[in-house]
C-alpha cells in the first residue's frame, strides 16, 4: 500500500471534496436559459470572472488552447529550471494562486472582498505555509480553473473534446513520469523552491505545526521524504483539475442535450466523482512506496466508467 490508511483517507477525502465543492460552484453560478414560448432548454450560461471576460471559443478552440497552455508552461518551468530562476518561479506562483482562488472566491463573494481573501491565503501559502492554508488554496484553486474553462465547452461537442482532453492528459502523465521523467526534474526544482501546485498531507507535523512542501508532478501522485525523519503525501494538482473540469463539462452536457434539471444534473455528476475517486484509492492501495505514480491514467479510465453510467441512466 502506497500510504497507510490515515494517509489515504485524507487525500482521498480532500479528493472529493475538491471535485463537490468545484462542481457545486460552477452549477451555484449557472443559468439555464429557456425559450419562452416553448419552455425548451436554449444554452446555459455563467457570469464573467472577476478576473475579466473568458475569451470568446468552440470545444475544439478550447481543447487546443489548454493543451497550448500545458506544453507552453512546461517548457516555460524547464527553462526556468535550466537557469535556477527561483525567485521567477514564485512570481509566476504567486500569480497563477491569485488568480485562481480569487476567481473561485469571486463565484459567492464581492471582487474585492474576493481579492483580499485569496491575498492574504496566497502570502500565506508562500510565506508561512501549513495544512489547512495549503489544502484550502489548492481546492479554490482548482475551483477557479474548472470556472475559468469549463464554460468553454458548451457546445455538442463539448463531451467529447473532455473525454480527448483526459486521454491525452493520461498518455502525457504516463510518459512524463515513466519515460522522459522530466516531471521529476520539476519536482525536485519545486522542492528547493517550498511550493507545490497539489494536495500535501504530513505524516508527522513539525513541532511549530509548519510543513516543509514536498512537491510532485502536476499530474502524478506521490510522495518524497523532505527530510530523513518527515514524509509528506501529495497529490499532484492535474490529479484534482482534470477530473473537475470533465465533470463540469458533463454536467452542463445533461442539462442542455438531455434536459436534465440543474440540480439533479449536479447529483448526477457525483457519478464521475465517486469512480475517479475509486480509481485514485486503487492506485494507492496497490501502488509500492516511495515511487512515482502516473495518477492520471487511473483517473481518467475511472472518469469514463462514471460518464458510461451517466449515460446508461439517461438511456433508461
Amino acid at each position: 500500500m502506497k500510504h497507510n490508511f490515515k494517509i489515504t483517507f485524507i487525500l482521498i477525502s480532500i479528493f472529493l471534496l475538491s471535485q463537490i465543492f468545484g462542481l457545486y460552484a460552477l452549477n451555484k453560478d449557472m443559468t439555464v436559459n429557456k425559450n419562452m414560448t416553448t419552455g425548451k432548454i436554449e444554452s446555459v450560461s455563467y457570469n464573467d470572472p472577476i478576473i475579466g471576460e473568458r475569451p470568446e471559443m468552440n470545444s475544439t478552440e478550447a481543447f487546443w488552447y489548454m493543451i497550448s497552455a500545458i506544453v507552453i508552461g512546461t517548457l516555460i518551468l524547464l527553462i526556468i529550471i535550466r537557469f535556477k530562476k527561483v525567485k521567477l518561479w514564485k512570481a509566476w506562483f504567486f500569480l497563477a494562486v491569485l488568480m485562481t482562488v480569487s476567481t473561485a472566491l469571486g463565484i459567492f463573494l464581492p471582487g474585492i472582498i474576493a481579492f483580499g481573501i485569496a491575498l492574504t491565503l496566497v502570502i500565506f501559502k508562500i510565506l508561512k505555509p501549513n495544512f489547512y492554508v495549503q489544502n484550502i488554496s489548492e481546492i479554490l484553486m482548482y475551483t477557479g480553473i474548472a470556472y475559468l474553462f469549463v464554460p468553454l465547452f458548451k457546445l455538442k461537442n463539448g463531451v467529447i473534446m473532455g473525454v480527448l482532453l483526459l486521454v491525452i492528459i493520461a498518455i502525457y502523465d504516463a510518459y512524463a513520469v515513466w519515460h522522459s521523467k522530466h516531471m521529476v526534474k520539476m519536482a525536485n526544482f519545486q522542492t528547493e523552491a517550498k511550493l507545490f501546485a497539489g494536495l500535501t498531507v504530513p505524516y508527522k507535523p513539525k513541532e511549530n505545526n509548519k510543513v516543509d512542501i514536498k512537491v510532485t508532478i502536476p499530474s502524478g501522485s506521490d510522495f518524497k521524504s523532505v527530510e530523513k525523519s518527515e514524509k509528506i503525501a501529495i497529490l499532484g494538482g492535474g490529479d484534482i483539475s482534470f477530473p473537475l473540469i470533465f465533470s463540469g463539462i458533463v454536467m452542463q452536457s445533461l442539462i442542455m442535450e438531455f434536459g436534465v434539471d440543474k440540480t439533479l444534473a449536479f447529483f448526477e455528476t457525483q457519478i464521475i466523482t465517486v469512480f475517479a475517486a475509486l480509481a485514485l484509492l486503487l492506485l494507492f492501495i496497490y501502488g509500492k512506496k516511495d515511487r512515482f505514480y502516473p495518477a492520471m491514467p487511473f483517473i481518467s479510465a475511472g472518469c469514463l466508467i462514471g460518464y458510461g453510467i451517466i449515460m446508461l441512466i439517461q438511456l433508461i
